[in-house]
Formats: structure tokens, C-alpha cells, sequence
């Protein structure tokens, strides 16, 4: 009777430990909504540089001005941004330009704050009956989070790059969905990343880390709905395929120089040799059960090729390290996040020298692909493997199969991070 007495006071604590009072919102994310608004604050008096790619490319695929509709890529090959973006983008217009802008900046933050919570969701069902202590998580993702912020907003606020923000955001959905064993989800969810930004690409590699029954289904559906989307535009105007050859400039910092790679713009290689190589690596993270790197190196990959350095590209980069360092590795201090803010932000503000930017750049994007790839991990408590543990998230019902052994034991369930 003391033993169940004491196992029923642990479970009603466990609601509510981490908890702000009696409210919901759990202390560690209502400090990341603080180091948000931070940020937002002094991002937004400069903020909203690109947003009239948006405007523009969603009035034109609405017919609004001339040369638009299904032949949008074709007459505007600098629109390197996917059809969903424009259509979220249309949400926005029915406001005065200015307004329209702030709200859009806040809208993406807010993903950004919502993104935090998938993921720690998402890391406390990984984690399930392995032991791991839940206050431990959310510190985890406090720390981690705190580097991932800057950059979101970077690309949120600053740059406003909805169509970045939308594919990071599918993703992040897709990761969620592939823990919790929702197969057909992660197909569905990987497209409209896809569509959304097409760099987004790189992360199909996670459709591998699905159980092999799954795959085709799912792989099914991300085609299926990459296709709708696309397929429209290059089989009424075919001149949309010179769209995937625009060309920016190879900035003097870009990685690419230290690679002998001198051209003016960008190289007619550089752009498929990006999707293959963030491809590959996914797949290699995947064999070697480490799915949860695939996000971080399809993000190396693009930056060490890309023949630009804007600094919003470090969001997808900070967005992989969170992933890592709340799920993919089990030590208290995500390091890698705060290693990739350093790096990269802080060697743009920084370092005066374009060629030792582009050497950091490198340097990060090898040594971290190598270390996820590479490195020994500790393999989780509680009787699940590391290969499990990384090459397949289980299914609700596996976790709770897991769990039911060590409940009285356990400490309280995190679920509700």
C-alpha cells in the first residue's frame, strides 16, 4: 500500500514538475519565449529584407500582375522559392504592407518558439523507459534552444524567409511524426517541406529511417505530393527547367573558394552536387543509425557548397544541432549547438578576413559530419539498443511495451515536455 501510495504522489508531481504554478507552460520554454522576444526586438528594426520576394512571387502565381500563374518560374527564375510559401505568403496581403510584415515576422517566430516544443516532445517520446530523467531533457533543450534562437530569428525576422522557415518547420513536424511511428505523415510532411524551398531535398534521407514496410508508402506520398505541386509548372512552360540553373554570385567568403573554385557565380554542378552530397551523408547517418544527424549534414552540405554566405542559411544548421543534441546524443550540455553558433554567427560578426570565413565554415561543416557520423555514442538505458534507439523511433505502443517493466521505478513520465 505505501509502494502504490508513493508511485500515485510521484505520477500527480510528475504533471506538474517543471510547470509555472499551476499553468501549462512548462519554465523552460517561457524562457525561450523571453530570449525569443529578445531577439525579435532587435532584429525587427531592420528586419524583413526579402520579404517582397514573397509578396511579388504570391501576387504573380494569383495572376495579380502579368507573367505570372503556372508560368511564374518560367518568367522569374530569381523566385528560387516553392509554391506553399507563396500560398501561406497570400495570408498576409489582404493587410497594408507594413502590418502585413510585422505580422508575418511574428507569425514565423512564433514556429520558431512551436518548433522547440516538437522537439522536446519528440525527444521525451524517443526516450521513453530509457531512464533518462525529464528535468535533464528540458534543460537539454533550454541550452540548446538558446543558440537556436538567434539564428531562427535571423532568417524569420531579419530576412524573413518564409519559404526557409515553412521547410524547417515541415521537417521539424516530420521528426515529431517519425518518432511517434505516424509513416504516412512523414512522407506527406517531407513533400511540403519540399515544396516549400526545394533545397529541403536533403532530408528525404529520413524516410529511411522508417520501418522498411513503411518506406514505399510513405516515399509514395512525398513524391506523390512534390509532383502535384511542381509538375505544373514545367509541363505548361518548359523554360521553368532554366529556373534550376539560376545563378548568384560565389561571394569572397564562400567555402567554395577553398575548394578552387574561383567563378564569378555560382558553378552549373554546384546546385545538384549540394542535394546529392546532403543526400548521401542522410542515407550513411541513417546506415549507421543515426537518423537524427540527417537534418544537421543535409545543413552542412548546403553550406559548405553554396556559393553565398547570408546568415539566415545558419538556421538550418542550428535546427539540426538541436535535433542532435535533444535526441540524437544523451549528454547534458548540447555543445554542438553552441559550437555551430560560434562558428558561423559569431565568425560573420567577427572575423574581417572573407577567406578565414570561409575556412571556418569548412572546418564546422567536415568536423561536425564527421563527429555525428563518426563518434562512439553512448547507447540508452532501460534495455534498448543504441542501433534501436537510432535506426527506427518505436511506435507509441513499443515505447509503452518498453515502459510498463520500470513505471513504479521510473522517474515521472515526459510526455507533456
Amino acid at each position: 500500500m505505501r509502494n502504490r501510495e508513493t508511485a500515485g504522489a510521484v505520477s500527480r508531481d510528475g504533471a506538474r514538475i517543471g510547470r509555472i504554478g499551476r499553468s501549462p507552460v512548462r519554465w523552460h520554454n517561457a524562457l525561450l519565449a523571453l530570449w525569443t522576444a529578445v531577439w525579435f526586438v532587435v532584429a525587427e528594426r531592420h528586419g524583413a529584407v526579402s520579404w517582397h520576394y514573397l509578396r511579388t512571387g504570391q501576387q504573380l502565381l494569383f495572376r495579380q500582375i502579368p507573367g505570372g500563374g503556372l508560368a511564374l518560374y518560367a518568367n522569374h527564375p530569381e523566385l528560387q522559392i516553392g509554391p506553399v510559401s507563396f500560398l501561406v505568403a497570400a495570408l498576409f496581403e489582404p493587410f497594408p504592407i507594413e502590418v502585413g510584415e510585422k505580422l508575418a515576422d511574428a507569425f514565423m517566430s512564433g514556429l520558431g518558439l512551436y518548433i522547440l516544443v516538437l522537439v522536446g516532445r519528440a525527444a521525451a517520446d524517443h526516450y521513453r523507459g530509457s531512464g533518462l530523467n525529464h528535468k535533464r531533457l528540458q534543460q537539454r533543450v533550454l541550452v540548446a534552444g538558446a543558440a537556436f534562437i538567434p539564428m531562427w530569428v535571423e532568417v524569420s525576422v531579419r530576412f524573413a524567409h518564409l519559404d526557409d522557415v515553412l521547410a524547417l518547420f515541415f521537417t521539424t513536424l516530420a521528426v515529431r511524426a517519425l518518432v511517434r511511428g505516424n509513416t504516412t505523415w512523414v512522407g506527406v510532411l517531407l513533400a511540403l517541406a519540399v515544396d516549400s524551398k526545394p533545397w529541403a531535398v536533403g532530408f528525404l534521407p529520413l524516410l529511411l529511417a522508417l520501418p522498411r514496410p513503411a518506406r514505399p508508402r510513405s516515399a509514395a506520398w512525398a513524391v506523390g505530393l512534390v509532383a502535384v505541386a511542381w509538375l505544373p509548372f514545367y509541363l505548361t512552360h518548359m523554360e521553368t527547367l532554366a529556373a534550376a540553373r539560376f545563378a548568384i554570385p560565389n561571394q569572397p567568403a564562400s567555402s567554395l573558394r577553398w575548394f578552387g573554385v574561383h567563378a564569378a557565380a555560382t558553378p552549373w554542378w554546384d546546385r545538384p552536387a549540394q542535394m546529392a552530397l546532403g543526400i548521401a551523408l542522410g542515407a550513411l547517418a541513417v546506415r549507421r543509425h543515426r537518423w537524427t544527424a540527417v537534418v544537421m549534414l543535409a545543413a552542412d552540405a548546403r553550406i559548405v557548397l553554396d556559393p553565398s554566405v547570408y546568415t539566415y542559411y545558419n538556421a538550418s544548421v542550428l535546427l539540426g544541432t538541436l535535433i542532435w543534441d535533444s535526441i540524437g546524443q544523451r549528454r547534458l550540455v548540447p555543445w554542438v549547438s553552441w559550437v555551430a553558433l560560434i562558428s558561423l554567427y559569431g565568425s560573420a560578426l567577427l572575423v574581417p578576413s572573407d577567406s578565414a570565413r570561409g575556412f571556418i565554415r569548412l572546418a564546422f561543416a567536415v568536423g561536425s559530419a564527421a563527429y555525428v557520423l563518426w563518434w562512439p555514442q553512448r547507447s540508452p538505458r532501460g534495455g534498448r539498443s543504441g542501433r534501436r534507439a537510432q535506426s527506427r523511433p518505436p511506435r507509441p505502443s513499443e515505447a509503452d511495451a518498453v515502459e510498463v517493466p520500470h513505471r513504479r521505478a521510473e522517474t515521472p513520465r515526459m510526455e507533456t515536455t
